[in-house]
């Protein structure tokens, strides 16, 4: 080996130890460097950082007790809602009971504007022989049944066709009627084309077949008596129930069960059902007559109009149909009723349930303002045809 190489070799490791020294001094210097920084300039940053993280807290601190707050007066809210009046009437402590408040103000008073367009179809709208359906009636919200129920997988076809149409709160009322039904072995139901909602022009149809056969059978009685004649058995243009969106008329059928889909309805056991436990649903049978559709039914016709034997059931909400329960009211008495008695609380088992109010505001205004009690904010307003809002306070 020569002694060039050799030379080479002792020179490496002096090279290796310079350099090496040279990087610690530079790191020292760095670390020196970096020091000065955070206790200079960068402590300035770390107080200004401190003061926003505190800020931050200060703000959640300040949000978290004003929820805290919020939630104690909505529990106290609630609480006081459920409370009875002591002036009040005593309710029975007992069993289902409604006291007349019509000379009680409401508590908490307050008022709200309200759009007639909005309450018009919430159930209690009056169409029959003598209040023709509003002008302003709109069919904008009713919706084809059969599209409406078709995600509910737990209920088979009750529907004939497409054609059948209801406002959505009338076929969710029925949907849930059906399910329970259905748990108790009770299926079969069915709705009809023709048996749900109409449009007017629908109806006039229908009722002008009717003028024309009653014609050709009496082709020397008068316009008038043919019209006469014809609304025995066809409702006038706008007068008929199914011009509501609200009502509807069930039939039975199975396939390959004749028995079923031979028998009258109520002397099923879907038909007893429906007509004892609709209620239940904001569901109300809609012409009683006397023995129909039960033996022990209340004759209902001098008040409807109709004494045809039709099941046709009508959506009134889960509240006005208990109290039509309770009270063997039609639909013509339940708003007469609250018409004589402006202010009812409604009680089970001495617990407040309901609160009702009447309060005419006219058929002319689009808009009008609605005396309510501003203690709760759980209501729902209806229309009545006759100038009327009935406001129903659940509790």
């Amino acid at each position: 080996m020569s002694n060039k190489m050799m030379g080479k070799k002792r020179k490496d490791p002096m090279v290796k130890l310079i350099v090496l020294a040279v990087v610690m001094v530079l790191l020292v210097a760095a670390c020196f460097l970096g020091q000065a920084l955070v206790d200079g300039i960068g402590e300035a940053d770390y107080a200004a950082y401190q003061r926003e993280v505190q800020e931050v807290r200060d703000r959640n601190e300040a949000k978290q007790d004003q929820y805290d707050r919020d939630v104690a007066e909505y529990t106290a809210k609630l609480n006081q809602s459920n409370q009875v009046n002591e002036a009040w009437p005593a309710a029975n402590p007992t069993g289902w009971d409604i006291i007349d408040l019509t000379n009680y103000p409401l508590e908490y008073p307050g008022t709200v504007t309200v759009n007639r367009a909005d309450i018009m179809n919430n159930g209690l709208l009056l169409v029959n022989e003598w209040h023709s359906r509003p002008e302003d009636f709109s069919e904008e919200a009713v919706v084809g049944v059969a599209g409406y129920a078709r995600n509910d997988k737990d209920l088979s076809s009750f529907v004939e066709n497409n054609t059948c149409r209801l406002f959505p709160q009338a076929i969710d009322a029925f949907m849930a009627a059906l399910k329970d039904a259905k748990a108790l072995g009770l299926t079969g139901y069915v709705m009809r084309a023709g048996s749900t909602y109409r449009t007017y022009e629908d109806q006039y149809t229908l009722f002008q077949n009717e003028v024309d056969r009653q014609r050709r059978n009496h082709s020397n009685y008068s316009e008038d008596k043919l019209i006469e004649r014809a609304k025995r058995s066809v409702n006038y243009p706008g007068t008929s129930e199914y011009n509501t969106g609200l009502s509807f008329n069930l039939f039975l059928y199975e396939k390959d069960n004749a028995a079923l889909n031979n028998a009258a309805f109520y002397e099923t056991a879907q038909g007893k059902w429906l007509y004892e436990n609709s209620w239940k649903y904001g569901i109300v049978f809609r012409f009683p007559n006397a023995g129909y559709p039960m033996a022990d039914t209340t004759d209902k016709s001098y008040k409807t109009g109709v004494s045809s034997n039709l099941n046709i059931y009508r959506y009134v909400g889960v509240a006005n149909a208990e109290i039509m329960h309770h009270l063997d009211l039609c639909l013509e008495e339940y708003i007469e009723y609250l018409q004589e008695r402006t202010h009812l609380a409604v009680f089970e088992d001495g617990v407040k349930k309901y609160e009702i109010t009447y309060q005419l505001v006219g058929d002319e205004a689009a808009s009008f303002a609605v005396d309510i009690n501003r203690i709760t904010d759980n209501y729902t307003m209806y229309l009545d045809n006759m100038g009327g809002v009935i406001t129903v306070y659940t509790y």
